[in-house]
């Protein structure tokens, strides 16, 4: 978890081992039962639920969704757009973040260091429709430099995060 800008070690250095099988699982399949989560882990119903809820009040666990996949529900282009600026500004980025915020194509939005000030990962249907998320990006907010790349194929997508 983030604290002050920085990784919080301390968080991971009290998740034990259950705690660690309950998030393994999860990233596996969130939508599993209960009682399936449990047997997986080698813990009762009720020690799992309550590991399980204490995640969660922790923030460990911030929402349990369904990966989809892309190009069978029409969402076949994959684009990593690397924005440049030259405003720094909080107010700037502040205004820039609710903008890109407010593009649901917009599925991932980093600030990152390097050549490149911003990476926005976005998913379409096609170009056309790439077209008009681009035209979004740029419409409100002066940037410097948007360039895109287009991912031909995915060979790894929505793996489960490593826990420490």
């Amino acid at each position: 978890m983030p604290v002050g800008g920085a990784y919080d070690r301390r968080m991971t250095e009290s998740l034990d081992f259950f705690d660690r099988r309950i998030l393994d699982e999860l990233q596996r399949d969130c939508a599993q039962s209960q009682r399936a989560l449990s047997d997986r882990i080698g813990l009762s119903q009720n020690a799992c639920w309550r590991r399980l809820q204490a995640l969660q009040a922790k923030g460990m666990i911030k929402a349990r969704t369904a990966v989809l996949d892309r190009t069978k529900v029409g969402a076949d282009l994959v684009v990593f757009s690397m924005v440049k600026t030259r405003s720094h500004s909080t107010d700037w980025l502040d205004r820039f973040r609710s903008h890109i915020s407010s593009i649901p194509e917009v599925v991932d939005f980093y600030r990152i260091g390097g050549e490149y000030d911003y990476l926005l990962k976005i998913i379409t249907a096609d170009m056309k429709s790439y077209d008009l998320v681009y035209k979004r990006i740029i419409e409100k907010v002066e940037l410097e430099t948007v360039t895109s790349y287009f991912a031909m194929e995915a060979i790894e997508e929505q793996r489960p995060i490593v826990l420490p």
